[in-house]
């Protein structure tokens, strides 16, 4: 009897040669940035239970160049992290029916959008009342 040993596919890289994997491993990627940036705002709760110096000692921290830049790729990256979990939003949920007719994917990615957007404008006018 002969020692064949069984097939074994490589799993080296294997998401690399479909587009639809790669922006499923790169949406996936960028969820390890916002669990990471989350870290970075509870540090930063944890100072201000520090107190005030150890609050400011932190936010100054965050004014530096490295940091601004930092913020900025991580900003670019939530976008995209945005973006893309609302484009399968559609995917994920059950399909609706609007007067009989089924409500297309893009008009669901839309409303989700136009929702998110309305309510950053009511927490910002909120932010905004409480300041003055």
């Amino acid at each position: 009897m002969s020692e064949r040993r069984p097939y074994r596919r490589s799993m080296h890289r294997w998401w690399l040669r479909d587009p639809y994997f790669v922006r499923y491993m790169a949406r996936e990627m960028t969820s390890l940035l916002v669990a990471v940036y989350a870290l970075v705002l509870l540090v930063g709760l944890v100072r201000l239970g520090q107190g005030e110096a150890a609050y400011m000692g932190w936010l100054q921290a965050l004014r530096s160049p490295w940091s601004v830049a930092v913020h900025s790729v991580v900003l670019a990256t939530f976008v995209y992290h945005t973006w893309s979990w609302f484009r399968i939003m559609p995917k994920t949920m059950p399909t609706l029916f609007l007067g009989g007719r089924r409500v297309p994917q893009q008009a669901i990615t839309i409303a989700g959008l136009a929702a998110a957007a309305c309510a950053c404008l009511v927490l910002l006018a909120l932010a905004w009342g409480a300041a003055s």
